[in-house]
C-alpha cells in the first residue's frame, strides 16, 4: 500500500521567491547557528561520503544526530552497503545514527508516472520531497528542533528547490527547517577529501534505478 501522500510539483514561482529572499543560503545557515536556537538537529544523510564534510561544519556548532533514510536505493544490495558506511563513519565520528525504514515501495509510489522524467526533473522533486518529509517527522518524533539535509553538498543537485521543498515541508510539519548549501566554500571538495581518509565507499550513481 502506498504511503506517500502526493503533492503538486513545486511552484516554480515559490522557487524563485524563496532563491530571492535566502539567496545567501550558507550564510543563513550560519547567522541560525550562531543564534543558539538550533539545539537540537536532525541531519538527513544521503550517504556517507556527503555527510563527512557537512557533519565537520555542522558538529562543532550544535548536537547533530544523522538520520539515514533513502528508499529510493535500489538494489537493496546497494541500500545495505550504503548504510553500513553511513554507520562506520558515525562511530568514527561519534555522531548518534538514526536508520530509517528502507521502504523502497513507497518511494516507487511517489515517482509513480515520472520513471522518464529527466535528472534532475520532476521525479527527483517528488525523491526529495519524500525524504525531506520523513525527516522533519522523525525529527518531530524525537524532540529535533531542527531538520536539515545533506542534499545540498553535491554539485548535481539544485540547492534552490531542495531549501525550497525544507520550508514547504517545515510549514506541514511545525518543525524548522535549517538552509544550506553545502556545496559552497568548497564543501564537495572536501567531501572526496574526506572520504580518501576515512577510505569511504563513493558510489557512482545517485541511487534510484531510473
Amino acid at each position: 500500500m502506498c504511503r506517500f501522500r502526493p503533492t503538486a510539483p513545486l511552484d516554480k514561482t515559490r522557487v524563485f521567491v524563496y532563491t530571492l529572499s535566502m539567496a545567501r543560503f550558507y550564510e543563513e545557515m550560519e547567522n541560525i547557528l550562531s543564534s543558539g536556537s538550533v539545539e537540537k538537529l536532525l541531519l538527513h544523510s544521503c550517504c556517507a561520503p556527503c555527510s563527512s564534510s557537512v557533519l565537520e561544519v555542522l558538529t562543532p556548532k550544535t548536537n547533530v544526530t544523522v538520520y539515514y533514510y533513502n528508499p529510493n536505493i535500489m538494489p537493496y544490495e546497494e541500500y545495505a552497503h550504503r548504510i553500513a558506511e553511513q554507520r562506520r563513519l558515525c562511530e568514527l565520528l561519534s555522531v548518534p545514527l538514526i536508520e530509517g525504514e528502507y521502504d523502497n515501495d513507497n518511494y516507487l509510489c511517489a515517482v509513480r508516472g515520472l520513471e522518464n522524467a529527466p535528472e534532475g526533473g520532476d521525479r527527483c522533486e517528488k525523491c526529495f520531497y519524500l525524504r525531506l518529509l520523513n525527516t522533519a517527522n522523525e525529527a518531530k518524533k524525537g524532540g529535533f528542533d531542527h531538520f536539515c539535509t545533506t542534499l545540498t553538498v553535491s554539485p548535481h543537485k539544485n540547492a534552490d528547490v531542495i531549501n525550497a521543498l525544507g520550508y514547504e515541508v517545515s510549514k506541514q510539519t511545525g518543525v524548522e527547517f535549517l538552509p544550506s548549501d553545502f556545496k559552497k566554500r568548497n564543501g564537495f571538495l572536501r567531501s572526496i577529501r574526506l572520504s580518501e581518509q576515512y577510505d569511504l565507499y563513493r558510489q557512482v550513481y545517485c541511487g534510484c534505478r531510473f
